[in-house]
């Protein structure tokens, strides 16, 4: 489990995103890359990773559910996401 922090600090970083996603683009658009520096640098759309919603684990996420593949699993065996079930053949 990743620690608070970790997972506030991705939702402020998403949230900076969204926030300068137009005026990014409008400088982009211009050329200008002076304006582009003097954005903030957790403005940056490569700066987002994904994260697991419930734990915040950072590896293995299945990008379909949004959570990581071992809380998928332990949901998936206790029969909490709908249409998914174990294998067998």
């Amino acid at each position: 489990m990743a620690k608070e922090g970790v997972k506030a600090r991705d939702v402020k970083r998403a949230r900076l995103v969204a926030q300068y996603a137009e005026k990014r683009e409008i400088l982009k658009a211009a050329g200008d890359y002076q304006g582009l520096d003097k954005l903030p640098k957790n403005a940056s759309p490569v700066r987002l990773h994904n994260r697991c919603k419930l734990s915040g684990r950072p590896r293995g996420y299945m990008r379909q559910f949004g959570i990581s593949r071992v809380v998928f699993r332990d949901m998936a065996l206790a029969g909490k996401i709908p249409g998914v079930r174990k294998a067998s053949w």
